[in-house]
């Protein structure tokens, strides 16, 4: 891989942080830590030499960014972005998805914000984001499901390395835990991911649960159609091994 921008999106609380975590242990990529749910929150982001104010000028510093050299970007679909839904220069990066049973993804997110609507949950924004980028390149994204990769983390990251072009760094898959400055704005949701050494499972207990609290349970039942058809994609772990 040289001169390319590979994004990982997620629905909220997938382990994606854990999963970038590796990226940035590698040492050969710049990662970019959700740079399109910041300038939806905040109106603005800062990437390479440029600020951005909108998705399509967000998307083109990426770009520029990937010209330089590799680049790995996270981000989350608890927001939509039509913008970018609709700017034909989103197929030149590598688009890739991380998921998790929506039981857990729903009861950890409500843990964080109890005020979670129901499109935050983000499966159907993936989805979404999933069929355009098939649409406009004429092949499934690769997909991650996060229950693989606490179980065979090494073979799931070498599986996703092969897919997209990136040599496999056993190294990165260890790490000292804390804080990441780029994390302080949300710091409060990569409180687990700062604390781990490594990908590991780590099951909360939480008060509120999609078998405890029908609200949830409407959410499960709107998004768990969204997640298995993303699941159907998922890689296997072994390298190169999407369905």
């Amino acid at each position: 891989m040289s001169g390319r921008v590979v994004i990982l999106w997620s629905p909220p609380r997938c382990r994606s942080t854990a999963f970038a975590r590796v990226m940035m242990e590698r040492g050969d990529l710049t990662v970019v830590h959700e740079p399109f749910s910041n300038r939806a929150a905040v109106g603005r982001v800062a990437v390479g030499t440029g600020t951005a104010r909108t998705d399509p000028e967000l998307l083109g510093l990426l770009l520029e960014l990937g010209a330089a050299g590799p680049v790995f970007v996270k981000d989350t679909t608890d927001y939509r972005y039509p913008e970018l839904l609709a700017d034909p220069r989103l197929a030149e990066a590598e688009n890739t998805f991380i998921i998790r049973d929506p039981a857990e993804a729903i009861a950890s997110h409500h843990a964080m914000n109890p005020d979670v609507t129901l499109p935050e949950i983000g499966f159907e924004r993936c989805w979404e984001l999933f069929e355009v980028l098939r649409e406009r390149t004429g092949r499934a994204p690769v997909v991650v499901d996060s229950a693989d990769l606490v179980a065979r983390p090494a073979a799931l990251i070498e599986s996703y390395c092969a897919a997209v072009g990136l040599p496999f760094l056993a190294h990165a898959l260890t790490w000292r835990p804390g804080q990441r400055e780029e994390w302080s704005r949300t710091a409060a949701w990569h409180r687990d991911a700062a604390a781990t050494t490594g990908i590991e499972a780590r099951s909360g207990s939480y008060p509120a649960t999609v078998h405890t609290d029908e609200r949830l349970a409407a959410y499960d039942r709107h998004h768990r159609p969204f997640y298995d058809r993303l699941r159907a994609h998922k890689l296997e772990g072994e390298p190169g091994g999407q369905p």
